[in-house]
């Protein structure tokens, strides 16, 4: 082929991907992460987001508590972070895998929480070398008359 046709392909395939809404970032979804400040855990946490494919904006808040309870999160799911994709809420350090996965299957949940702290190198942004955790990601419940969140996932 010739260079100017190539050229005209190229341009071709460039416009056809912009008026169908194609772009190299469609891919990415947007994470808004909201922690303190001072919490080095939540950065760690965020880095395995975006490790992950995430495209992440991260808001610090001195009240935590706020955006808790504007989610509706119940205080015994609560973590150190708080983050939103797509309107569902993912709180603490839920991997990345579980929250892919709960974004293609779109349970009857509002989100995922890991409660508490758990630590251990198999826990995003809580690492500690040679210690694995067991711990689970758990659905957040979907309406307040529901007061069991079901288990969605353990890691050993």
């Amino acid at each position: 082929m010739n260079r100017p046709l190539l050229s005209r392909l190229a341009l071709s395939f460039a416009l056809g991907a912009s008026m169908l809404g194609i772009s190299e970032t469609s891919s990415a979804e947007t994470m808004t992460v909201y922690k303190s400040p001072s919490c080095g855990c939540c950065e760690g946490w965020v880095k395995h987001m975006e490790q992950a494919g995430f495209d992440v904006e991260v808001h610090n808040l001195h009240d935590m508590n706020a955006i808790k309870q504007k989610v509706g999160l119940h205080p015994g799911l609560a973590s150190c972070h708080t983050a939103l994709v797509d309107g569902y809420v993912f709180e603490g350090h839920v991997p990345a895998q579980d929250i892919r996965r709960f974004l293609e299957e779109k349970p009857e949940a509002k989100g995922l929480a890991v409660p508490g702290m758990p630590a251990g190198e198999n826990v995003p942004g809580m690492e500690v070398p040679g210690r694995r955790a067991r711990f689970a990601s758990y659905l957040i419940p979907a309406t307040a008359t529901e007061k069991q969140p079901g288990i969605y996932a353990v890691h050993e």
